[in-house]
């Protein structure tokens, strides 16, 4: 199995669950070699359930109309040379 961030090489790995339904207990996900992330079922049922949560605007464009951007000092100071 490949990464979904960077395409590299899946392996399987033993992580401890300190926060586990009964205590602390192994549980048995896939890490990348290259850059580390974690697939589990956990974790992506969580990441889906986010992604459910975000509203889209039907033009599929952001609106911006009610941010409010403040800009203070450091925003308009030079770096010394």
């Amino acid at each position: 199995m490949n990464c979904s961030r960077c395409l590299g090489l899946m392996v399987e790995d033993q992580l401890f669950d300190l926060e586990g339904e009964y205590g602390a207990m192994w549980a048995t996900s896939l890490r990348c070699v290259n850059c580390g992330h974690v697939h589990d079922s956990l974790i992506e049922q969580h990441r889906l359930a986010r992604q459910e949560q975000v509203l889209v605007l039907s033009s599929g464009e952001p609106d911006y109309r009610d941010d409010e951007v403040f800009l203070g000092p450091e925003a308009f100071m030079r770096l010394a040379a």
